[in-house]
């Protein structure tokens, strides 16, 4: 799954333009972090990876390879 996961952040963010820095203020964590999730070095925590999808605007199973249809779910009502 890190390989995909690597990879897949890889793809969201040259397809956003941004840079590594900005990813990762705009989630939440350090640019170090971020970078050890896409040089596949570390895993997110599954919040951190919600965040990344809500922020790309894919699913979490797209990011970890369960499906190659980036769509993220509908939102539930709250």
């Amino acid at each position: 799954m890190q390989d995909i996961l690597a990879k897949r952040l890889l793809k969201c963010r040259e397809k956003t333009g941004l840079s590594r820095f900005k990813v990762a203020v705009q989630c939440g964590i350090t640019e170090r972090a971020y970078i050890n999730y896409e040089m596949a070095d570390q895993e997110p925590l599954i919040g951190i990876l919600a965040r990344m999808a809500e922020f790309y605007n894919v699913s979490i199973d797209y990011l970890v390879g369960l499906t190659d249809d980036p769509t993220p779910y509908p939102q539930r009502p709250e």
